[in-house]
């Protein structure tokens, strides 16, 4: 379960809505061409990132899902890709504007429920995409997935901002929870050897793991000499953390030393979105 308190999940809406403005603003200002442009995410174009944004909070709110389906789900992997692709395909027909104008109202309609919302509804277990959890926590990841989405239209743009939010923060914390997994049993880092993963700025983290009884498990001091320490900066790390691109992609972005071969397996193991 969750160990948000209740009274967490209002600094989590207001990390919601500060990130959904952002996309918003973003938004606002570009042409059809720019809101037609491919994205790192597979065949989806910045409109279909919005759309996306859109077909979910309806989906929470409990406003409906579309009945639209789309017929080509070549990149789809999953049954809440084959619900998400529906929701995007429904708007592709669409203009850019006419899809932000209805992000607009579909946003400040959710915002409302949610701050009008009582303790209880934050503090029920609900089922999320990580299991069953509180709705304070599916917020959470909620608020990580709209900052991922946001970075998946900058990047195509070429328009960065919000790299330094709470919302950042939010999200690079929850994306270096899974780090031990793929320190210990996906690049298969020796019994009883450390290691250090520095993720520098604009959201900078340190995170020390060392391998106890088949086990990787972060750790606050490491007793002996890490075996490799690995360097990214915070938005590398997402990229390669939420698939948007692999190791060889961005190896001018990322450095080890000491046991190369163990860091390479790490960057090349460090996906952990489906």
């Amino acid at each position: 379960m969750s160990d948000i308190s209740s009274t967490d999940y209002k600094k989590t809406i207001s990390n919601l809505f500060d990130t959904l403005k952002s996309v918003h603003d973003l938004c606002a200002s570009l042409t059809e061409a720019q809101f037609k442009t491919p994205t790192q995410c597979p065949g989806w174009s910045v409109q279909d990132n919005l759309s996306h944004l859109i077909g979910t909070e309806k989906s929470m709110g409990g406003h409906g899902s579309t009945t639209h389906r789309a017929t080509s789900l070549e990149f789809i992997k999953n049954p809440i890709g084959e619900m998400n692709e529906h929701e995007v395909d429904a708007r592709r027909s669409l203009s850019g504007t006419e899809v932000l104008k209805e992000f607009d109202q579909v946003m400040a309609t959710r915002r409302a429920e949610l701050e009008s919302a009582p303790d209880e509804y934050f503090t029920k277990e609900t089922m999320t995409p990580m299991g069953k959890n509180t709705m304070a926590e599916f917020l959470q990841i909620r608020v990580m997935d709209c900052w991922v989405h946001e970075q998946d239209m900058r990047r195509a743009l070429n328009i960065p901002g919000n790299q330094n939010s709470a919302s950042a923060a939010t999200t690079v914390s929850r994306l270096c929870r899974t780090l031990p997994i793929v320190v210990g049993k996906r690049a298969a880092t020796p019994e009883g050897s450390s290691v250090i993963i520095h993720i520098t700025e604009p959201i900078a983290r340190e995170i020390a793991i060392t391998v106890i009884n088949a086990r990787a498990t972060v750790v606050a001091q490491l007793s002996n000499p890490p075996v490799m320490e690995l360097f990214f900066d915070s938005n590398t790390f997402v990229e390669l953390a939420t698939g948007r691109a692999t190791a060889n992609e961005t190896r001018a972005r990322w450095k080890v030393t000491g046991d190369t071969d163990l860091g390479e397996r790490v960057v090349s193991s460090i996906n952990m979105m489906i």
